[in-house]
């Protein structure tokens, strides 16, 4: 009996060891915190079954699968929420990036603003700057109107008692008359000079003079408004070298082109409207 007993108590001792254990494990499962991943509670170890408690060297698949059922659905639980945590990581940083491109977006579209906004202020001072620049070419057109400068003049010489233009006075009109040809702000002053005197001199001085005018219209298509004649007779008229007259001999034409700045006018016209932008 007292064998059977001294057998028995180290046998006993064994076996509590697993229960001594299991005690302490679920002792510090239950002071640590309760709060993990999924939110529940941590898994309780399982209860000790038959004799060999957790630990059995026999155990069938049923328990087996009972054993690492609870483990597996938190694996998957955990699987879930670190699926959803990567989803809700990739929203929020697809919502960011748009955020930024959006930003950039309407950053880009406030500077093209900006660039229009200064590329039309630059236009308005151009047009203002021309603009000014046009009245003051008309002010300064204006106030000449009325004055008009020498531009090419010549000379036509005729024999005594002859009206008719030769052919080299034709070519010197010619060239004159087609100067002008199209343009503005000029006039034609036609002077004649004959030999003799009184009121023979200037008749015949006038129908010289009536001859060249009669070309100039006919010929170029001068409008008569642009011609003024007059018949000198026999007037006297400075020489080109010295401050002395001297009378006319023979029978000349004097033919004077005037201009004004009306035609610089026009060409500044034609210009600043080649400039406007289209």
């Amino acid at each position: 009996m007292n064998n059977r007993l001294l057998i028995a108590l180290p046998l006993a001792a064994v076996l509590s060891l697993p229960v001594v254990a299991q005690t302490t494990s679920s002792t510090q499962s239950a002071a640590a915190s309760t709060e993990n991943a999924t939110g529940k509670a941590p898994l309780a170890p399982p209860s000790r079954e038959g004799f060999w408690g957790r630990i059995n060297p026999f155990a069938r698949k049923n328990y087996v699968k009972r054993q690492t059922e609870p483990i597996r659905d938190r694996v998957n639980e955990l699987d879930e929420l670190t699926s959803a945590n990567s989803k809700s990581i990739k929203d929020t940083d697809q919502r960011a990036q748009a955020g930024i491109k959006l930003a950039s977006d309407k950053a880009n579209e406030a500077d093209q603003h900006a660039i229009d906004a200064g590329n039309k202020a630059t236009a308005a001072q151009q047009s203002a700057q021309q603009v000014t620049t046009r009245v003051q070419t008309v002010e300064t057109v204006v106030s000449n109107i009325d004055q008009y400068k020498a531009s090419n003049q010549t000379e036509i010489r005729f024999r005594p008692g002859q009206t008719v233009l030769s052919k080299n006075a034709k070519d010197a009109i010619d060239q004159m008359a087609t100067a002008v040809k199209g343009q503005r702000g000029y006039i034609f002053e036609v002077q004649g000079f004959s030999s003799g005197k009184g009121q023979a001199a200037i008749t015949t001085s006038q129908k010289m003079a009536e001859s060249v005018v009669r070309y100039l219209v006919l010929t170029h298509e001068i409008p008569v408004y642009r011609i003024y004649l007059v018949g000198m007779g026999n007037a006297p008229t400075a020489t080109d070298d010295t401050a002395k007259t001297k009378h006319v001999s023979g029978g000349r034409v004097e033919i004077s082109l005037l201009k004004n700045d009306l035609e610089q006018l026009a060409s500044t016209s034609t210009g600043d409207q080649a400039q406007q932008p289209k």
